[in-house]
């Protein structure tokens, strides 16, 4: 039986985690051994079967009483004496500092490693030094799993060599559902209330049409830290009637079934799993075409979704208005993404990721 270490810093709830879970899943049902190994455990997390064991790599407070340098070394000595207790034939790694200590800690063990940048590598790896090290340590990974061409693009030539794209899996409560036949007068996003979501810009472009379109209502799905000053902008625009923000959901895929417009106004994304998900609803989607090119990886703009610069509340505005003029182009964006549910089903893409780990 092959053994599989998947590492990441915590199951709170996100794409990144969110993933990570879904390959964890897929894999012990193929009879891997599975062992999830976090940091920390958090709230909100999502929930792993119990089958599969869970592991953490974060010393004890206790441990961590010196500077920054020694303790990097205990968290360093730490996760090697995992690597060496457990003895995978693979080990998976996601985000940031992660990618760059597990492939530390394998050093001269027999165990792969691939390591995977969910998002923007220079807003992963920020400041030189970061970007520096992430060029320098990915060469002596065994694998690196990327989202996008763009992001290929940052790393010099030999970990472009050995690196591969690999998408999302869907989340299987987007897929099989038939397209909403009533849709309802709504334009819905879904985030953490963060300044990378830029939530701003869509109450900006909101504002910007609601006097021509009385009937449209905004729900933003989230929550974070930005919550009170988004709440005081929809105030001072006056759109408090109009403007919800229910805060986090389980159910979204329910929630946003009967909206005519999803919307999402990132800075910056890897493979935006809100995206995929509303086009797999058939639900037409607006977003920002950010680095490092996930949207435009899932969007042909005007075939199944549409692009708008990066904090451009203006060109979003205009987007509003060319889906809700237009009835029969809204009826084909709607249908064109719907096509994603069969290219990103879950079986089809988590094979993908199984067939690369095991070239390794």
């Amino acid at each position: 039986m092959k053994r599989i270490i998947l590492f990441i810093s915590s199951l709170q709830k996100g794409g990144s985690e969110r993933v990570m879970v879904n390959l964890a899943e897929y894999f012990h049902e193929k009879r891997y051994d599975v062992i999830l190994v976090t940091q920390y455990q958090r709230e909100n997390e999502y929930k792993i079967s119990p089958e599969i064991r869970r592991v953490y790599s974060e010393p004890e407070e206790t441990m961590l009483t010196g500077g920054r340098i020694r303790n990097f070394c205990v968290r360093y000595q730490t996760l090697r004496r995992i690597w060496k207790a457990y003895k995978p034939d693979v080990v998976l790694s996601f985000l940031g500092k992660n990618n760059l200590m597990a492939v530390a800690a394998a050093a001269f063990l027999p165990t792969k490693v691939a390591v995977s940048v969910r998002g923007e590598p220079t807003m992963e790896y920020e400041g030189r030094l970061m970007q520096l090290l992430a060029r320098l340590v990915f060469r002596f990974a065994d694998g690196v799993v990327l989202q996008t061409e763009r992001a290929r693009a940052f790393f010099p030539r030999a970990v472009r060599k050995k690196s591969a794209i690999l998408p999302n899996p869907l989340n299987p409560q987007f897929i099989g559902r038939e397209p909403c036949a009533d849709r309802e007068n709504l334009i819905v996003a879904a985030g953490r209330l963060d300044e990378n979501k830029n939530h701003a810009m869509l109450i900006h472009a909101f504002a910007k049409i609601a006097d021509e379109y009385p009937q449209m209502r905004l729900v933003i799905y989230g929550e974070g830290a930005l919550r009170t000053r988004l709440e005081a902008l929809v105030a001072e625009k006056g759109l408090s009637g109009r403007i919800e923000m229910p805060g986090s959901v389980s159910d979204v895929a329910d929630r946003i079934y009967k909206a005519r417009i999803f919307t999402l106004t990132s800075n910056t994304e890897g493979m935006p799993n809100s995206i995929m998900e509303a086009m797999a609803l058939g639900i037409p989607v607006i977003a920002t075409d950010c680095p490092c090119g996930g949207p435009a990886e899932l969007i042909q703009d005007g075939e199944n979704g549409l692009l708008v610069p990066v904090g451009d509340a203006f060109a979003l505005a205009d987007a509003f208005r060319r889906i809700l003029e237009d009835a029969e182009f809204e009826r084909k964006l709607g249908e064109s993404a719907r096509e994603i549910a069969e290219r990103l089903a879950p079986d089809k893409v988590n094979k993908r990721w199984e067939s690369y780990l095991n070239q390794l």
